[in-house]
């Protein structure tokens, strides 16, 4: 019969696109070195021969085998993809007063006690005078006495930071003394591709709030100045972390990582507020221990993601495995409506593997709550940094964890837009992610080139 004859070609195709997917994902996985994920694919492989079963069955119970298997799959398909019982409500998450840069970790570790900074400070915060002392007494970031000391990885960290720190007299600079009009549209797409060639992953322009904005500057020669930036608009962009080199997270390439792609964040921010500048606009760039802006505030409000449960921005592409730069300028543009997307919080709020995997247990496992007026989550910050101290980098397991960081691939990028579609399936992937990649994964080893087993360390 004609009608047998087409179920048998549909369940054909559907079969075989199937097979072709799973053997895709476990091929990916072998690429990855994620061994694990492949040997539990091949697993989920085994139902695929009951699809080759229907071309042994008696010939009078081929079509009925056929007819139920499609409508299992099609029942399936709409169940996942439509069925979505869940809404998840964002609320309010715009803090009502801006943040005091002092009161930040990275500020409070460069304090040296019985300065004039040190004691004006903890003179009003005498509790985070205790706490802070806690981490002041171990080793500390990059230091040869950590617990994950490897003398060339953290060099080359060093020598990424101090590179940064070279750029601090380029975030501003003088301005054409006359202006190009240019079509908005036409600068914007300039910005945007150029931005992209130099390699931003995802960029976007937002109309500066005031709770983008630090009161009081808590880092370099302006310590303790207010922040009187004037500046309507700001371009947000990110910068991906090498995902092979965070996946040997807390040890030492997650460090080199970070730094190298805080260097390259700030490059790129530099060299657009420079092309602002010599079109004639103020512009600033806000780059690493030279900021004035609250980063992933403002690359949210630029479209660019969600401020998830470990305090980080989620974005689409690569979850928090990025680094965020920022431009502010004078120049109106035409700025990326911000785009909430509840399907980040929902999954943020029902995954918590980053909190299972802190080792400081410094990320919370309830639901996000009222904070500066904002709902959001709030990390232990001085849980986090004195964890830092102790083994000497900047961790970043939280990150290597998360499901949204995984490689960016045709396997993940499907996932990622399943996510983004119902409840039902963000709660069927978080089950896969714990099933292929462990609840807590698996820490990779340090590549062989950063290996470093031997070493001795004499005076010059």
């Amino acid at each position: 019969m004609i009608s047998e004859r087409i179920i048998s070609i549909i369940t054909y195709i559907l079969g075989s696109s199937w097979i072709i997917a799973v053997f895709y994902a476990i091929w990916t996985s072998i690429q990855e070195k994620k061994y694990r994920a492949a040997k539990r694919l091949i697993l989920f492989f085994l139902p695929s021969f009951f699809f080759f079963a229907s071309f042994i069955l008696p010939e009078n119970l081929v079509f009925y085998y056929n007819i139920s298997l499609l409508i299992t799959s099609l029942l399936l398909t709409l169940f996942i993809f439509i069925f979505d019982p869940h809404k998840f409500k964002i609320g309010n998450d715009n803090p009502q007063k801006r943040i005091d840069e002092r009161d930040i970790m990275f500020s409070r570790a460069l304090l040296i006690p019985d300065t004039e900074h040190y004691n004006q400070y903890y003179s009003k915060n005498r509790d985070k005078e205790k706490k802070d002392n806690i981490f002041r007494k171990k080793p500390g970031l990059m230091s040869p006495n950590s617990l994950k000391y490897n003398p060339l990885s953290f060099a080359a960290a060093d020598a990424s930071f101090f590179t940064v720190s070279q750029l601090a007299s380029a975030v501003t600079g003088a301005v054409a003394q006359k202006k190009v009009i240019l079509d908005n549209d036409k600068l914007i797409l300039f910005l945007k591709s150029w931005a992209k060639s130099l390699g931003v992953i995802s960029i976007g322009i937002t109309q500066m709030q005031d709770y983008h904005w630090y009161s009081t500057i808590g880092r370099g020669v302006d310590y303790g100045q207010k922040v009187n930036c004037t500046h309507p608009f700001g371009i947000a962009f990110t910068v991906e972390m090498n995902p092979t080199m965070m996946a040997s997270a807390p040890d030492s390439p997650t460090l080199m990582e970070s730094a190298q792609q805080y260097l390259n964040a700030g490059n790129i921010a530099i060299q657009l507020a420079q092309l602002l500048r010599n079109l004639g606009y103020s512009a600033r760039a806000h780059i690493d221990g030279n900021y004035r802006v609250v980063a992933p505030l403002v690359a949210r409000d630029a479209g660019l993601g969600e401020i998830g449960r470990m305090g980080l921005l989620m974005t689409p592409e690569l979850g928090p495995r990025v680094r965020i730069g920022v431009v502010t300028t004078e120049i109106e543009l035409l700025t990326d409506k911000r785009t909430t997307n509840p399907n980040v919080l929902d999954f943020c709020t029902i995954c918590k593997k980053c909190a299972d995997v802190c080792p400081s247990k410094a990320i919370s496992f309830i639901d996000r709550e009222e904070i500066n007026g904002a709902i959001r989550w709030q990390i232990n910050q001085e849980a986090c940094f004195t964890y830092w101290t102790v083994i000497g980098t900047d961790c970043g397991k939280c990150i290597v964890a998360c499901p949204y960081s995984h490689e960016n691939n045709l396997i993940h990028n499907a996932v990622r837009i399943g996510l983004n579609k119902t409840s039902t399936f963000r709660r069927i992937a978080l089950k896969m992610d714990d099933y292929l990649y462990g609840r807590k994964p698996k820490q990779k080893a340090v590549p062989n080139w950063i290996t470093l087993k031997k070493y001795t360390i004499k005076d010059s």
